[in-house]
């Protein structure tokens, strides 16, 4: 299904006066309004093709109807919620969830959409029909040679996918670990581990990188082979350049301070990527922000003042994803919401008064640097997001829009009531 330009206009022509009183108020007030405005424009989020269907629990999966059936599918349903925000310009791949079987006529299909290609993801943490080995004892750490060499060669044909698309990053996520304690020679796994992550690194081409994310439990929890930031942030030194740390909000111990890690890593030069989500026990996939907005303000504020300091473009410097889905919603409804939610955090870490900020910090004003992180994050930015959407030629409203035109309806009509996603 496709919103068309005058569709979204005349939508945008009914809520125009009210934007607009909304959006002169706040501009009235805030300082390098502009230049907000066109660092919001420039901000993509990369939307995965594995968030596309409806979402599932460890007990169960209800699939909603309209799914995506294929890949061609998936990449119109990023299209249309780009239509509508213009802030989901991306798509990245889950292989082999998602294997392009034309890669030119896949990547002149995104096109036509205004999308590129984001990080490609491998998957060594399940068996896939035919594999000849299994990783039910891990992956890159396995004890068995053979099963390495499987899915080091596995991660070399996802790069040559990424290529073929004109991606330039690999996300690994590796769920090795143990289950029992005696079950695993730590120092043995981490060892095999890095070694099958340096014959990946020969294979990226010059212009790659390489993510390497970690999970502090799940599905082992025992311990998990790269089960923190300090692990990943070890590997991707000893790995090299190229090589850098991935973080998903969801894969942290209860109450770590993730805006500290943030911080840390950009300093180092080793923060290459982003999984957005939130969650209220562990890696519960929920929509971003619905948990903890302050936490993701907090996490905003140190990203901004840390590529500001290194000199990093906000837009191309990192690696922007959305890494959330469930049973309970329509997912393209989440993902507006997502997007949404990471668009109005930015927003409002862009206002925030960093020479204020600095003075107070170093006057030990403890209470001042509160009053002036939580000034931005009590400004109601939702305006200065809508603008930026309206510049571009989205939607006002995009949740308000795909509602009014009946879109999980109409794509249940197109594609059926009883589909599901590929590779869920």
């Amino acid at each position: 299904m496709h919103i068309e330009k005058n569709t979204i206009h005349g939508h945008n022509q009914s809520l125009l006066a009210e934007h607009c009183r909304r959006f002169d108020f706040l501009a009235n007030n805030t300082d390098n309004v502009e230049a907000v405005l066109q660092k919001l424009i420039k901000f993509q989020v990369a939307i995965p093709s594995w968030a596309l269907g409806t979402g599932g629990t460890r007990f169960g999966r209800f699939a909603g109807g309209g799914e995506p059936r294929s890949l061609e599918e998936k990449i119109e349903d990023i299209g249309l919620l780009h239509a509508l925000n213009q802030s989901s310009g991306a798509i990245s791949l889950h292989i082999p969830w998602d294997i392009p079987q034309d890669a030119a006529s896949i990547k002149a299909l995104a096109a036509q959409h205004g999308i590129r290609f984001d990080a490609m993801n491998s998957n060594t943490f399940q068996d896939q029909p035919g594999q000849a080995l299994s990783y039910k004892f891990g992956s890159l750490q396995h004890v068995n040679k053979a099963v390495r060499q499987q899915a080091i060669e596995h991660n070399i044909q996802v790069i040559k996918h990424g290529v073929a698309l004109g991606s330039q990053s690999l996300t690994v996520w590796l769920s090795d670990g143990s289950c029992f304690p005696g079950q695993l020679n730590f120092r043995k796994a981490f060892q095999n581990t890095l070694e099958s992550l340096h014959e990946i690194y020969a294979a990226l081409p010059n212009d790659w990188k390489m993510f390497v994310e970690y999970k502090a439990y799940e599905p082992n929890f025992y311990s998990t082979t790269v089960g923190d930031w300090g692990q990943s942030f070890t590997y991707v030194n000893k790995l090299g350049p190229k090589a850098q740390t991935l973080v998903d909000l969801g894969h942290h111990l209860p109450n770590a301070n993730i805006e500290q890690i943030v911080a840390l890593l950009l300093m180092e030069g080793k923060l290459g990527g982003f999984h957005f989500n939130d969650s209220k026990y562990g890696d519960d996939d929920l929509t971003v922000g619905s948990i903890k907005p302050y936490q993701l303000f907090l996490i905003f504020n140190e990203l901004v003042e840390g590529m500001d300091a290194k000199g990093i473009d906000h837009a191309t410097g990192l690696g922007w994803m959305i890494d959330a889905s469930h049973n309970v919603k329509d997912p393209l409804e989440d993902l507006l919401q997502s997007v949404e939610a990471i668009m109005i955090t930015y927003a409002q870490a862009l206002l925030v008064d960093r020479k204020k900020l600095e003075e107070a910090q170093n006057n030990n004003d403890v209470v001042t640097a509160q009053e002036v992180l939580q000034e931005a994050f009590r400004t109601d930015v939702r305006a200065l997001v809508a603008e930026a959407r309206l510049r571009s030629g989205g939607a006002l409203n995009p949740l308000g829009l795909f509602r009014h035109k009946n879109v999980r309806a109409n794509l249940i009509k197109e594609r059926g009531l009883k589909t599901v996603a590929t590779g869920l």
